[in-house]
C-alpha cells in the first residue's frame, strides 16, 4: 500500500465521500512539502482547514490559509512549489500548481494546486478534479501567537499554527466582515459554534488588528459584539445550513440551528484579557 493510500485508508469513504477524504490527504501532503521547503520558518497556518486537521473540527474544508509571521512584500510563494511537487512525487502522485495573479488589497499571494486525475486509480476518475486554493497573507495583522503542531503522515513533522484564541479572532472577523450580501458561508457559523462549545477565548487584540488593516476602522468590543449580533439575527439561516451541509457527516447537527440559537451563543463568548 502506498503512503497516499495508507493516508486515505484512515477514512470511511462511505461516510465522508472520496472527495472530502482526498482533499484532506492532499492538504496534509501540501503541509509536508511546505515543511520540507522551510516555509514554516517564516509563516504559520490558520483558518478552518487548520482547525480541522489539528483540532478535530468535525467538518471538512477546501482551501488553505497561511500568514507570514512578519510582513515581507518580497515574499514569493513560487519558491515553495518545487518542495510541494516533490512531496507529491514521493507518494506517487503528480500535481500541477499555478499562480493566481489576482491579489486582494495587494497583500495576499494565491496559488491553485490541482491533482492530475490520470495519476489516480480508477475510483478517482469518476470524481471531479480536486482544486485547492493556497493563500498567504504577506502583510499580516499582528498581535498573534503561534505554536508547533505535530502530524505523523506522510512522515512526522511539525507545522507552525496560530494558537486557538487567534484562530478564533480570524474566524470572527470573517463571520462579521465577509461580503455576506453576495455570499453566505455557513462554515463560518459552524466554526463559531465549535469555538464556543470548546470554551476557546477570543483574542480581541488580534481581532482589532485585523479590523484596522482590512477594514480601516477602529472598533471596541461592544461595537463588535453589536455588529456580530446584527449579522446573526438577520442572516437567512436556511442559506447558512445549505452551505455547510456538503462538509459535514451528520446533518442532524444542524437541527438546533436558528438565529436565536446563534444569538445565545454570542452571549457565551469569552474575551481573552478583556478591556473594561
Amino acid at each position: 500500500m502506498s503512503v497516499f493510500d495508507q493516508m486515505l485508508a484512515r477514512y470511511n469513504v462511505h461516510e465522508t465521500g472520496i472527495t472530502n477524504a482526498s482533499y484532506e490527504v492532499i492538504q496534509e501532503i501540501i503541509l509536508a512539502g511546505l515543511y520540507r521547503g522551510g516555509f514554516f520558518n517564516n509563516a504559520a497556518f490558520y483558518g478552518g482547514t487548520c482547525l480541522r486537521i489539528f483540532h478535530g473540527l468535525k467538518r471538512f474544508s477546501e482551501d488553505m490559509d497561511f500568514s507570514l509571521i512578519s510582513p515581507d512584500p518580497n515574499f514569493q510563494l513560487e519558491e515553495y512549489f518545487p518542495a510541494i511537487i516533490n512531496e507529491f512525487n514521493a507518494v506517487g502522485k503528480d500535481v500541477v500548481i499555478s499562480k493566481k495573479e489576482k491579489k486582494v488589497f495587494g497583500r495576499v499571494e494565491s496559488a491553485f494546486l490541482k491533482d492530475n486525475t490520470a495519476a489516480y486509480d480508477l475510483r478517482f476518475k469518476t470524481e471531479k478534479t480536486i482544486k485547492i486554493k493556497i493563500e498567504v497573507d504577506i502583510d499580516p495583522p499582528m498581535k498573534f501567537d503561534t505554536e508547533q503542531k505535530l502530524l505523523l503522515l506522510p512522515f512526522s513533522f511539525m507545522t507552525r499554527c496560530f494558537v486557538l484564541s487567534d484562530l478564533f479572532a480570524g474566524k470572527m472577523h470573517a463571520l462579521v466582515f465577509r461580503k455576506w450580501k453576495q455570499r453566505v458561508k455557513g462554515r463560518d457559523w459552524y466554526d463559531f459554534e465549535w469555538y464556543i462549545r470548546n470554551g476557546v477565548e477570543l483574542n480581541f487584540n488580534h481581532l482589532q488588528e485585523r479590523i484596522r488593516q482590512f477594514n480601516g476602522i477602529e472598533m471596541s468590543q461592544t461595537q463588535f459584539l453589536n455588529e456580530l449580533k446584527e449579522r446573526l439575527a438577520n442572516t437567512n439561516i436556511d442559506a447558512v445550513k445549505r452551505d455547510v451541509l456538503p462538509f459535514i457527516k451528520n446533518p442532524d447537527e444542524l437541527e438546533i440551528w436558528s438565529n436565536d440559537y446563534f444569538l445565545q451563543l454570542s452571549d457565551m463568548i469569552k474575551i481573552k484579557n478583556p478591556k473594561f
